[in-house]
Order: structure tokens, then sequence, then C-alpha cells
């Protein structure tokens, strides 16, 4: 049995598709939580933490139509903590 014409044009275009993994940061500043990609310069913003990384997820989307994917390491930034001294 084979698939009709609408579903193997469906298919082909699912399996161009590629995925990608970035790491992003959210923050909560004033009334937003605000996303992060670490990798590039893209954030966004929203009500919850589910929908500013729902935002950044589709800008970066839009983004990289245009852009290159960054070469980065296999495993990712290393994401630490860093302590620093403030003068009084």
């Amino acid at each position: 049995m084979s698939a009709s014409p609408g579903m193997a044009g469906t298919a082909r275009l699912i399996s161009m598709e590629r995925a990608a993994r970035l790491t992003a940061v959210v923050t909560h500043e004033g009334d937003w939580y605000v996303a992060r990609a670490l990798e590039v310069e893209v954030t966004s913003q929203g009500a919850s933490v589910e929908e500013s990384l729902a935002n950044l997820r589709e800008a970066l989307e839009l983004y990289f139509e245009d852009q290159p994917f960054p070469v980065t390491a296999a495993d990712g930034p290393i994401v630490a903590p860093l302590d620093i001294r403030l003068s009084a």
C-alpha cells in the first residue's frame, strides 16, 4: 500500500528539517522572564519561563534562516557561577 502524493510530500518536507540544541539562560527581570541563548546573541521575553523559552525558540528559528549555525563544542558551553569582589 503506497502513501498518497500529499503524504509523500509531507514526509519529504519533514525529513529535510534539522534539529539543534542550544543553551538558554532565563532570568526574572521585573514583570518579565528573559531568555538568552548563550551561543548566539539572541534574546526574548515572556510572562512565564515557558513563554520566554517558546519565544526564544521562535526567535532563534527565524535568526538561523539567514545566519549560519555556530560551531560549538559537542558538549556545549560550560556554565559556572563566578564570584567577584565589589568595592565598598
